[in-house]
């Protein structure tokens, strides 16, 4: 029988992993070949709004396979409810036979999209870094900014979001361990920040290509389907280096998705994530360099983060 791991049990474990390191080694066997990840599965509603991905693969000569289902309901949060919802279950890759369901809700696809941000800002944020800005203030923006300071620590934060009484609360819970200061727009974001964090699902460009200053660094998070777009296409064409978590996915979905679609930028000037944090050559160079990472979401953080836990769980046991 499958073991079951709920959400309490999965956080207790996640304090003695190194999820950054575990996605690192994910996209280097992902851009190296060493996996099957098929295209995502996507379910978009609209009443209310709402999607959910299905992700799902496995490393070649690994143990295990997994499958990931996750939402985000963005009204939930009208409801009490987490707007990031899912599971994940884990298979033995030489018999099928079902080894675990991790009841995370969510969380599990949270922690790696933060671990993804974090190594991201590792090998192509500024090497000063004057201030980080974070637009959005859900989950993803929390976990984002608490994963930069394991790296690329800094403690003075810019914010902007559309609902002023939810950047208040968001401010709040973040309590005194950073300087706040609250943008009133994308544009004041990027006036004063050469970290940058977009965490929306916006699908209308908020941040500009005019508004950015050089060596600024900007990880794209919220751009997870064909529909959604956080930067202007223009942006992309201004930057130096734009690399993709996955260039399959690339080619329909996020913000590169959406500049290639506009003319701005070819498919043959993007690098991806796994390639460029094995090359020097490829990682930021200079620091007036501006640098995109476009994450829209690989299967193998998945794979990674749940068989770490899984892991985990055994040595407990």
């Amino acid at each position: 029988m499958a073991t079951v791991i709920n959400l309490e049990e999965i956080k207790s474990i996640l304090k003695n992993i190194d999820i950054i390191a575990a996605m690192e080694e994910g996209f280097i066997q992902y851009s190296n070949g060493n996996t099957v990840v098929p295209p995502v599965g996507e379910l978009l509603f609209e009443k209310p709004k709402g999607d959910a991905h299905i992700k799902y693969g496995y490393i070649k000569n690994d143990d295990y396979y997994v499958i990931k289902v996750a939402s985000g309901f963005y009204d939930n949060v009208k409801l009490g409810i987490a707007s990031s919802q899912g599971l994940m279950l884990l298979f033995d890759q030489k018999t099928g036979v079902p080894k675990a369901i991790l009841l995370d809700e969510g969380h599990l696809t949270d922690i790696r999209t933060a671990a993804a941000g974090a190594l991201a800002a590792r090998y192509f944020a500024p090497k000063k870094i004057k201030a980080i800005g974070i637009i959005g203030t859900g989950i993803q923006a929390k976990l984002q900014l608490q994963y930069l300071q394991k790296h690329t620590p800094c403690s003075s934060i810019w914010i902007w979001g559309r609902n002023k009484e939810n950047v208040k609360k968001f401010v709040q819970e973040l309590g005194t361990d950073f300087n706040i200061q609250i943008a009133e727009s994308p544009s004041e974001i990027a006036k004063n920040c050469n970290l940058i964090v977009t965490t929306t699902p916006s699908e209308i460009a908020l941040l500009k290509a005019e508004d950015i200053q050089v060596g600024t660094h900007i990880t794209a998070v919220g751009s997870d389907t064909e529909h959604k777009q956080e930067l202007e296409s223009e942006l992309l064409k201004k930057a130096d280096i734009v690399i993709a978590d996955s260039i399959p996915q690339s080619k329909s979905r996020g913000e590169i998705y959406k500049a290639v679609s506009d003319g701005k930028i070819s498919e043959n000037t993007v690098i991806e994530l796994g390639t460029a944090v094995q090359d020097l050559k490829l990682q930021r160079t200079s620091e007036d360099q501006i640098t995109i990472v476009d994450l829209t979401g690989v299967a193998v953080q998945d794979i990674m983060i749940t068989k770490a836990v899984y892991n985990g769980y055994l040595k407990n046991k």
